[in-house]
């Protein structure tokens, strides 16, 4: 396994991984972001990859509905997603994440198969292009995040992958260690972020190794299931995001985590 972070494109992300000796950054996309000039930095991204000897490892598209009021594939988010499938090919990114969202007013049904065929042509797109596709299991924009989805979805699309992130799992009051028994052998990617509920509501998401999660046996479910893919951290919060605090929490997560990887 390898250790990398959520960056920024640009200069400064590779530098900064570099500076904690990691192995890779990783981009979010999200709703609002430009696609098109995203993808027109990914020559001088290539660059930047090869001075600071830093990989890309994954991109992915979040927050844009994919689906119209009727079920309808959105063209222009199709397209999006086409586009840093490109992208993840020129970088050497294996991994393209994505949501579905969930149409109100149609039926559970409709809704599943719709997800089916816009994840299916993503899924034959990054084949012809050396890339794999994982659904993010969080609930932004996106309902094909756990297991009543997944055993629909996932086990009609042999190809498609999961990204996991235990933090989602634990904020809606699911069990992350029973869903990464059951479903670890599909896991594409990974991402780190720490956890902190309290009376049952989410009070902040510090640094690994000063949260609730249990990494032990987190990472134990991955070696159970012969994971050995991406760990991406994800500094989350505020608190711990910015200036000398936000970087002594980074160092946390690194040691937390660096310990259990074995191989």
């Amino acid at each position: 396994m390898k250790l990398g972070i959520i960056e920024q494109p640009g200069e400064q992300g590779f530098r900064h991984a570099a500076e904690f000796g990691l192995s890779f950054v990783e981009y979010c996309i999200d709703i609002g972001k430009d696609v098109s000039a995203f993808a027109s930095q990914a020559g001088e991204l290539g660059k930047y990859s090869a001075r600071y000897n830093v990989a890309v490892g994954a991109i992915g598209r979040w927050g844009a509905d994919k689906l119209d009021e009727n079920g309808g594939i959105i063209e222009e988010e199709l397209q999006n997603s086409y586009r840093l499938i490109d992208v993840c090919s020129q970088l050497g990114a294996g991994v393209f994440n994505t949501g579905v969202n969930k149409v109100k007013g149609i039926s559970d049904y409709a809704n599943v198969t719709a997800a089916i065929r816009f994840l299916e042509k993503l899924c034959d797109y990054g084949e012809k292009k050396g890339v794999r596709i994982a659904t993010y299991n969080c609930d932004w924009a996106n309902f094909v995040h756990s297991d009543w989805s997944w055993t629909l979805i996932h086990g009609h699309l042999p190809q498609l992958g999961i990204k996991f992130d235990s933090s989602h799992s634990i904020y809606a009051h699911r069990d992350y260690l029973a869903e990464m028994k059951k479903w670890g052998g599909r896991f594409y990617h990974v991402h780190i972020k720490g956890a902190l509920q309290v009376d049952g509501q989410r009070f902040d998401d510090p640094p690994a190794g000063m949260d609730i999660t249990n990494w032990g046996a987190f990472m134990g479910c991955l070696y159970a299931h012969g994971y050995d893919g991406l760990l991406s951290l994800e500094p989350h919060s505020r608190i711990w995001k910015e200036g000398e605090l936000g970087d002594k929490g980074i160092a946390l997560a690194i040691e937390t985590i660096r310990k259990y990887i074995l191989r």
